[in-house]
């Protein structure tokens, strides 16, 4: 019991490592595709964002240089200086502006000067407004260096699970500044000249970022499916893996209780039969003996002596069919290939019987297809069959019936079931009734069964016994080609 314990725990530890390692792979599996997912998602957005802001920069520079030459030049020469607070100049300033963003779609645009007052907007409320110095057109103008900024109604997380996105969710903000253009030829240091204003514009790229958002979908939607069906087969590859070593394993530790039970039966046989061997000589002496004086007429003048002479023969009938059990398991025969009969060794056994049936008031029905013949030994199998109706008779103890049926099977060999009208087996002995030694009688051995399926098991064929649909105790023989 000691070594099972301790076996137990290595036993369960490949299968118990197998599911850790289905489980393991499932979660490692969605981790990297979730991390893939992001990774490229994160790359398609800052990539989305980088075009985003080289457009914008490029339309600042279109404008900066449209509106330099276009109107700072122009004005400057006919007016003297910039007012845009005249309606001439306004007009002029916005006619060049609207040509240069005709269909980029902006939000808003705005011009301050250099004291961060709105000079131009188109929205003409917002002319007048000046801004705080900390605001962002006050930074570009003070570092003279443009800035770019996504403002985002919603965190692009949050707007991952959002169904459609509502306009201007995400709005993409330039602030530039408005340089005096250096002509071809003149060198000057950057940043030598000071911005003459700012300018500051807003685009809608809600759209754009709908189409990342739906890339990004559609590629962890692409790696969780991916990774679904490779979790899948990996993990039907452990089960099926898993159900392999456990069948293997199953069949080791059968394999290896049978060989500690032929071990141990082995030395016990060895055992039994040299004692076995040492009794039946005397025991057959005191058998003849007994019968022998039975047989004298002044022994049946007796009845007292008569009696106690009849109970040392039938004992020593029973100790004799004991021991003889006892040799035939601890030494058994190997059998014969001979052309048998079952039909016939089942008519010798019930004619055997045929008194002990008749005083017990048994029944025997038999149903055989004709000429039953199997290669094996008559006399082992003789020997197995009566084995069985004797454990029957016992069962049944008293009178009932035995049905004995006989069929050829289709791939050849034949069936011989013999099913008796008794309690039948007790469920919970099912797996025991063939261990040797194993019984339920107080005086039985428990050797009977496991004599008939050695028999049995020694011709190729199996034992299966079992309980009838309709009560009592079935023995099937199947004896294959």
């Amino acid at each position: 019991m000691e070594q099972q314990a301790a076996t137990e725990p290595r036993d369960e530890f490949p299968l118990s490592y197998a599911r850790a390692l289905s489980w393991g792979s499932r979660v490692l599996i969605l981790c990297t595709g979730i991390g893939l997912s992001v990774v490229l998602s994160n790359a398609a957005r800052e990539r989305l964002l980088s075009k985003q802001t080289d457009f914008a920069r490029l339309l600042a520079e279109n404008l900066n240089h449209q509106i330099y030459r276009r109107f700072t030049l122009p004005t400057a020469l006919a007016f003297g200086r910039i007012a845009l607070r005249q309606p001439t100049q306004y007009e002029r300033l916005n006619q060049v502006v609207l040509s240069v963003i005709h269909g980029w779609q902006l939000k808003s645009l705005r011009v301050y000067d250099l004291d961060i007052v709105i000079g131009y907007s188109l929205d003409k409320e917002e002319i007048g407004a000046d801004e705080p110095d900390d605001s962002v057109a006050a930074r570009v103008m003070e570092s003279g260096a443009p800035e770019f900024e996504i403002i985002s109604a919603v965190p692009f997380s949050q707007a991952l699970f959002m169904g459609k996105l509502e306009v201007e969710t995400f709005v993409l903000r330039a602030t530039y500044p408005l340089r005096v253009e250096i002509p071809p030829g003149i060198s000057t240091e950057e940043g030598s000249l000071p911005p003459m204003g700012v300018l500051e514009f807003s685009q809608d790229i809600t759209g754009d970022f709908a189409s990342v958002i739906t890339f990004q979908r559609l590629i962890a939607g692409v790696i969780m499916f991916s990774s679904s069906v490779l979790f899948s087969l990996l993990l039907l590859f452990i089960r099926r893996a898993d159900k392999a070593l456990a069948l293997r394993m199953a069949r080791n530790r059968a394999l290896e209780e049978t060989l500690h039970t032929s071990e141990r039966l082995a030395a016990m046989g060895r055992v039994v039969a040299s004692i076995a061997h040492e009794i039946r000589n005397p025991l057959g002496i005191i058998r003849s003996s007994a019968e022998f004086l039975l047989k004298r007429e002044n022994t049946k003048q007796d009845p007292r002596t008569h009696g106690i002479l009849q109970a040392v023969y039938d004992e020593a009938v029973r100790l004799s069919r004991t021991v003889n059990d006892f040799l035939d398991y601890a030494r058994p025969r190997e059998p014969k290939r001979n052309a048998t009969v079952l039909n016939r060794v089942a008519e010798q056994v019930t004619a055997f019987q045929a008194g002990e049936f008749e005083r017990l008031g048994i029944r025997v029905e038999s149903d055989m297809d004709e000429e039953l013949v199997v290669r094996g030994d008559k006399n082992l199998l003789y020997r197995a069959l009566y084995n069985l109706t004797a454990n029957a008779v016992q069962a049944m103890n008293g009178p009932g019936l035995i049905r004995i049926r006989g069929r050829r099977r289709e791939k050849g060999g034949a069936e011989l079931t013999l099913t008796d009208s008794g309690p039948g087996f007790p469920e919970e002995h099912l797996s025991r009734l063939t261990d040797p030694f194993f019984t339920t009688k107080d005086d039985g051995i428990g050797l009977g069964l496991p004599i008939a399926s050695s028999i049995i098991t020694s011709h190729g064929g199996e034992l299966i016994l079992e309980n009838a649909a309709e009560g009592g105790a079935r023995a099937r023989i199947i004896l294959y080609e």
